[in-house]
């Protein structure tokens, strides 16, 4: 039996759109997994804790080799990808400064440090990442995941989720730099939890 040429054309375009949905999935799961992958490269560097204000490049700004925060994790891991996050949270500040903190009672947005303090991140992540469920169960943070915590007061904190797990198998590991450095660590539940986010560009 003859087969029509729109038969075969509606065939075609129903395969090209299958293959693009398993593409696309595949490219967002993909992305997490290489986040997750290059935030384990950064606990090869040695850095100090060093919260100092730097006056850095723009774009692409880093504070001094050897030196760094939480948030630094965030940002160093991210460029490895080539998302500079340095510049997206700077150009979404001049836009829209009213809808971050007012922490530091600046006036206007500082591209040297905007960027590195937490509760920033978390506004941006919240405008344009997604926003995911915080909870007690260890399967619900997955690699390239985002998240914040508060370590008591006014101190918060920022690590990423990697695909390393806990001696027991049950979490998925944290790297982050809470004063020892890049480091990896079974830190998921050891801080109250207040953001969690997923970002990809």
């Amino acid at each position: 039996m003859a087969v029509s040429t729109h038969t075969m054309t509606k065939t075609l375009v129903g395969i090209i759109i299958f293959f693009l949905t398993i593409c696309s999935v595949n490219g967002q799961t993909n992305f997490h997994d290489r986040l997750a992958d290059s935030t384990l490269v950064l606990i090869k560097q040695k850095v100090k804790y060093d919260p100092s204000y730097f006056r850095i490049n723009y774009p692409n700004g880093d504070v001094p080799k050897g030196k760094g925060v939480c948030t630094d994790v965030i940002i160093r891991a991210y460029r490895k990808l080539g998302i500079d996050l340095q510049k997206e949270v700077h150009e979404d500040m001049k836009v829209n400064f009213k809808k971050y903190p007012k922490k530091w009672g600046l006036s206007s947005p500082d591209k040297n440090i905007d960027h590195r303090r937490v509760p920033n991140l978390m506004t941006f992540f919240t405008r344009y990442g997604t926003v995911k469920k915080i909870s007690q169960d260890p399967n619900d943070y997955k690699p390239g995941d985002i998240l914040c915590w508060n370590l008591g007061g006014d101190v918060t904190h920022i690590g990423i989720v990697v695909k390393k797990k806990s001696l027991d198998g049950k979490r998925h590991l944290i790297v982050h730099n809470i004063g020892a450095g890049q480091v990896l660590e079974d830190c998921l539940f050891s801080f109250k939890i207040i953001g969690h986010y997923v970002y990809d560009k």
